[in-house]
Order: C-alpha cells, then structure tokens, then sequence
C-alpha cells in the first residue's frame, strides 16, 4: 500500500471554490466513509479547514485511487470533475509525507507559521481514528506529522514568521477602527478558531467580548475564558448595534449575519463603522453588506486577494522559514527510512522462524538417534545449534534491514525471499513467533541484533 494525497487550497483555488468544497460534520463523516469504501482503499483521512480541503488515502493502485478520490471531492460539492479538476493536486508517496509535515509545520498556511493547524489535523486524525477509517498506516503517519510540527513551533521562531488568521485581521482591523483595545468585540461560534479569536482580542485589550453561540452552554463556557460576556445567537442584531468589531467563525453554510440585520444595527448608530471579519467557510457573513456606509468585512476571500496567500508573513522571517524547511527535510527521510525499513522485517522474521523451524527438526531428529543422552548434554547440544544459527543470520538480517532502509532497498528483502523460499504473508510464518527471539538476542559471543523500527 502507498500513500496518495488528493486536495485543493488556497494556494491552488479560490476562496469562493473552496467555499464550496469544503466539508463538516455529517457531510465530513460520510466523505471519509466514502473513501475508505472505494475499491483499493485500506485507510482514509479527509483534512477540511477554511483553507483546504485534503484527502489522505492508503492506496494500492495510484491512478484508481486518484480517479475515485477527485470523483467523491466532485460529488460531495457539487462541482463538475472538469471545473473542479483544473484545482486539485496530488502527491504519493514521499511527496505525499512531505506535504503533510510542510502542513502540520504552518508552511502551507495562508499565513505561514500560524499554529492552528496543529489543532486541526489533529482533530482530523481523532475523527477518523473514531470513524474507524485510520488503521496503521495512518495513524502512525499523522502521530509522526504532529510531533514534527510541535518540533518546528518549539525549535525555530516560526510563530513570529506570521501571525494566526485573527492576528492579521486584527491588524486589518486596526487600520480601520483604531487599536483594539477598548473596543466592543463580538465573536460569533464558540468551536476552535473562536476560542482562538476571544483569547487573540483578550490579549489586545478589547474593552468587552461578548460570545454569541446557538448552544449558550458553550458560550458561556468560552466568555468565563476570557472574562465576557455570553448571549445566545438570537440576540445578535441588538449587539450588533453595540460592537465596534465583530469576528465570526461559524461556517454553518447559512449567512449567520445578513445584509439585512447589519442594516438595521447600523440605522440608529451615531459612533464609528463596524468591522466584521469572516473567518468561516462557508462564510458566515452576507458579502453584500460591503454596501452599507461605515461597515467594512474583511474575508478568507479578501484576505487573499490582498496577498496574504502563499508566502505572507515570509518577510523578514527567512531564517525561521528556513530552518523549519530543514526540519521538515530531516524528518521526511528519518520517517521514510523508518518505513522502508519496517517493511522489511517481516521477511527477516520469516526467515528467522524458517530458521528456528529446522533447527527444531534437527535437534529432534539428533535425539531420536541418540537416546542415552541426559538433560545436560541435551540442552547444551540445542544451545550450541541453535548459537551457530543466530550467528549465522545475525549479520545478514541486520545488514537487510540497512539497506533497505535505503531508495529501492525493497529490492533485498525480495532477495532473502528467494534465496530461502520465504512467503512473509503467510501466518504461520508472522504470527505465533515471539518477535524478539524472530530477529535475534545478544548471546555469548555475538553483537546487540537490532530490533525492529
């Protein structure tokens, strides 16, 4: 099986197509159910935020895998496969692991060095850990991808090579609404990127935030967060009317503000503009309202028309950028040569049972002629066999596995399968064998045998 990438983001479609891809909750279950049902699919992993729209896949056949994976993003949308298609990208194999710890590394953001992402590849691995549709493969790739990204936040200034969503539209904002602090700030949603933004204005000082949410609870438990204050969504029109800034994060499919109800929140104003941020995809907010006098919105789509897409934030930050691509490049081939290694191991246990197997007929062969011997002698004849053999295969099956280690290093365990007739596959030659003794012990006399991955 190998592992294929099949998506679209920011750097290769619009907002407004990726408005339309994008997928949530039910719609995020049955897609990943989706693939993991397509034929040569083993495991599947569907990441979808505001900025992209990935699937990941354990695929034994790359053109059907792709074919039936761009076929499901068609369907799921909405969107014809020759419109769709011109926006899709593909990576397999050591592309594919490249891709997604330059993602989990903030690399790819639209923003570069933002650490949300963390976050939410994360919750993309416990969704489909809980759907059952992420099997090995998968887990151990993702749990890999996330301890490279905490590595690349935690030894590199990253974070300082671009700010989060919020922060750049904070910064938006402040141009035209002054600084934030002591403003009257509204968040709408109460899920990650609005925790995200209520901490994000607490730090600036914004002079109250009020969370407006459908489930109150869940305001109510993000406004003690940060000291404000929780309403419930149908109250949004009269704290409209009272905020300076207002940052929704629902991304529902429905215009959760309309062109409508910020006019009437504008009507009786007599202080400054409302600035509104949509960081939702779908967006949150009507686009019309761009309209209405002293009302400014900023969007994911806007955003991007003004350059804050592939490469914003890099200025400056060469250094971090740079050293993060080293990481990224380090890790790549530690978790590459890891794998190919682990493939191998296998074939060094059947070979090491095949192994055990004669030994075993041979002792007993050689006791059935000579009966007179006792326990001792017994023993020490069967350690003796059994020492030779170790040594014997000790050097092979640790060189095997270095080298295979390498590009094309496959190419040696088909060549141990050869010469002793080995079948890998088989259960009898994989299971029931005690995996320490099946690669080799430190005996008398012989070098530490290096275990498996």
């Amino acid at each position: 099986m190998s592992l294929l990438v099949v998506g679209l983001s920011h750097r290769s479609a619009p907002v407004a197509l990726l408005e339309r891809v994008t997928v949530s909750g039910d719609a995020l279950e049955k897609l990943l159910h989706d693939v993991r049902q397509s034929d040569h699919v083993s495991e599947a992993l569907v990441v979808s935020t505001c900025n992209r729209v990935e699937i990941f896949a354990d695929v034994d056949r790359f053109h059907a895998g792709v074919t039936a994976m761009s076929d499901l993003l068609s369907a799921h949308s909405g969107i014809p496969q020759d419109e769709l298609g011109r926006h899709l990208y593909v990576h397999y194999e050591d592309r594919a692991v490249q891709h997604l710890f330059n993602v989990t590394c903030g690399l790819d953001s639209m923003v570069v060095g933002e650490g949300q992402i963390l976050g939410q590849v994360r919750s993309a691995l416990r969704l489909a850990q809980n759907q059952g549709t992420a099997g090995t493969s998968l887990n151990e790739l993702f749990q890999h991808a996330l301890r490279v990204g905490k590595r690349a936040h935690a030894d590199t200034d990253i974070d300082r090579a671009g700010a989060s969503l919020v922060g750049v539209g904070l910064t938006l904002a402040e141009q035209v609404i002054g600084p934030v602090a002591g403003k009257r700030a509204l968040v709408v949603g109460a899920g990650s990127m609005s925790a995200l933004s209520a901490a994000t204005l607490s730090r600036a000082g914004a002079g109250e935030i009020v969370i407006a949410n459908r489930t109150h609870a869940r305001a109510v438990r993000l406004a003690e967060t940060v000291g404000g204050r929780a309403v419930e969504l149908a109250d949004l029109p009269a704290e409209l009317a009272k905020a300076d800034l207002v940052i929704s994060c629902v991304g529902a499919g429905t215009r959760v503000i309309t062109a409508e109800t910020v006019a009437d929140a504008m009507r009786d104003r007599e202080d400054g503009g409302l600035f509104l941020l949509d960081l939702a995809l779908p967006h949150d907010v009507d686009p019309a309202v761009r309209v209405i006098p002293k009302v400014t919105l900023v969007d994911l789509e806007s955003m991007q028309q003004a350059g804050l897409g592939a490469g914003a934030g890099d200025g400056g930050h060469a250094e971090a950028i740079g050293a993060v691509k080293a990481i990224v490049a380090e890790e790549v081939t530690a978790y590459l040569e890891s794998e190919r290694a682990a493939k191998v191991t296998p074939t060094v246990i059947a070979l090491r049972s095949k192994a055990a197997g004669v030994v075993e007929a041979e002792i007993g062969r050689l006791m059935s002629r000579l009966p007179g011997l006792d326990t001792r002698m017994r023993d020490e004849v069967t350690q003796t066999v059994r020492r030779v053999v170790d040594k014997l295969l000790h050097e092979p099956t640790v060189r095997v596995k270095q080298l295979a280690a390498a590009p094309g290093g496959d190419h040696y365990a088909e060549a141990l399968r050869e010469l002793f007739d080995l079948d890998p596959k088989a259960p009898a030659a994989v299971s029931g064998v005690d995996v320490t003794a099946a690669e080799g012990t430190q005996d008398e006399g012989t070098e530490d045998t290096e275990a498996g991955r």
